[in-house]
């Protein structure tokens, strides 16, 4: 079937046409110059062919969503949008390249970075579900790059709100990434169907394909579909992808969308840990926070993160009182020192002898530590009171068993609207976090299961709840 040529680029008001950048089933994209300010531009206009009162609706729909998300660092910024002379509906856009989606399938991407991509990418699908609104069309060739190598989220031309995501309505679809419920037009999307599609995107730039393709094989639109009804992607052939990441995203494309992590914000932190793991910094998450204005740097700064374990409170002393020394608030010990550097006194009768002063300071800076630690100690008690008998436990765990499947359950202690359960299992597997209060494990015949379940507040661990086992029927 060969492709259409692109229309006319049309006349627009400060701008300038170069030329053709991309074509579309409903749009083309022209590269412009704006005259003032003076910067190259993405336009995406409309074809007249298409454009009737329900798509100048959903055009305009998809400007003020772009408009209103825009903000966040990893979404295209738009600049503007309009109706040209000659009646097509435009947007102005940052210009980036659209590089990454030739990349992932001409060489492998280091894990550290396609986890950094992964990271800012999940942060603004994050972001965007917290407006409500659905994208509905995750994949590889919709993450662009900024001039400055800044991955961003495109096309929200599909876009829908998350009230009006139960439409039947046909919508277009990306099929590799899409999860099986949107295949089989059991649902035109939700929250679980966009962790599938984000999930199978990161898996996609760690293997160089789609979750279900299969090299040297028939990959039809039609084999496709039958392999992501059956939910079994491929293994992502690398060495160096670790384990603890392939189970992520193997979770996150799970048949049953209540087995899955309950948002793209649970995967994103499972995705931190891997950092973690390998040993690079973690990406911060860039999810606005209702308080920001009133919070301080650091507090911002630590709700980006997955923490493993308390900070002790003795180090965030040490730090803090480093911050003063170099900002120069030398009061208490302070005034010693600079007594201490005075011109060499008499040492006649009622005169301190030299060198009694740097004693002095001796004795208080030794009084000072000792103070310290007391503080410390007694901080750290009341941090550890604070993460075991604040933070809601889980009891009561049931199981069932089904086949080679045992499904753990639990009710909810009433967790926060950011903590997370963290289950561990007895086969070694890294700890998962996820806020629904249900674990599913695919056992083999004969095999003894137990998990243990574990409330994480803001990076603080609870107590733990007691093991619960159940046995696979050989």
């Amino acid at each position: 079937m060969s492709r259409r040529l692109p229309s006319q680029p049309p006349t627009l008001p400060g701008f300038s046409h170069i030329h053709i950048l991309g074509s579309g089933g409903f749009a083309d994209v022209f590269l412009y110059e704006q005259n003032m300010p003076r910067r190259q531009v993405a336009v995406k206009v409309m074809l007249s062919e298409v454009v009737n009162d329900q798509v100048r609706q959903m055009f305009q729909a998809e400007a003020n969503l772009m408009a209103q998300l825009s903000a966040h660092p990893s979404i295209l910024t738009v600049y503007q949008a309009s109706v040209s002379s000659d009646g097509r509906p435009y947007i102005v856009m940052e210009l980036c390249s659209s590089s990454l989606s030739q990349r992932y399938r001409a060489e492998r991407i280091p894990v550290p970075e396609v986890l950094r991509i992964a990271v800012k990418i999940g942060s603004a699908i994050e972001t965007a579900h917290r407006a409500g609104v659905l994208h509905r069309d995750i994949k590889p060739s919709n993450i662009l790059l900024t001039a400055y190598g800044h991955p961003v989220l495109s096309d929200f031309g599909i876009a829908a709100t998350l009230t009006e995501s139960d439409d039947r309505e046909a919508v277009g679809m990306s099929i590799p990434w899409s999860a099986p419920e949107v295949l089989m037009d059991e649902t035109a999307g939700t929250i679980q169907s966009e962790v599938w599609a984000y999930a199978a995107t990161v898996y996609s730039l760690l293997a160089g394909r789609s979750p279900f393709e299969i090299p040297g094989e028939s990959n039809k639109s039609a084999d496709l579909i039958a392999r992501i009804n059956k939910a079994k992607p491929q293994p992502i052939d690398r060495s160096d992808v670790p384990a603890s990441l392939e189970r992520a995203l193997a979770r996150a494309m799970s048949r049953r969308p209540e087995n899955r992590q309950a948002s793209v914000l649970e995967l994103v932190h499972e995705l931190q840990s891997v950092e973690t793991d390998l040993g690079v910094p973690q990406t911060p998450v860039e999810v606005a926070v209702d308080d920001w204005a009133s919070a301080t740097v650091a507090h911002l700064e630590d709700r980006t993160q997955v923490r493993a374990a308390p900070i002790a409170v003795s180090s965030v002393a040490n730090r803090r009182r480093k911050r003063r020394a170099d900002a120069g608030d030398y009061s208490g010990v302070g005034t010693i020192v600079r007594d201490s550097k005075n011109a060499p006194r008499s040492t006649g009768s009622g005169a301190m002898p030299r060198g009694s002063g740097m004693r002095a300071l001796g004795w208080v800076l030794v009084a000072t530590a000792a103070l310290v630690v007391a503080l410390g100690a007694t901080a750290t008690i009341a941090l550890v009171r604070a993460s075991t008998s604040d933070i809601p436990t889980v009891i009561n765990i049931s199981s069932t068993v089904s086949g080679t499947t045992v499904e753990f359950t639990w009710k909810d202690p009433g967790i926060g609207a950011t903590d997370t359960f963290q289950i561990v299992t007895n086969d070694g597997s890294a700890a998962v976090q996820q806020r629904n209060p249900a674990f599913t494990v695919d056992g083999v015949a004969g095999q003894h299961v137990c998990v243990t379940v574990t409330v994480n507040h803001e990076g603080k661990p609870g107590n733990p709840s007691a093991e619960k086992c159940a046995d696979v029927p050989a």
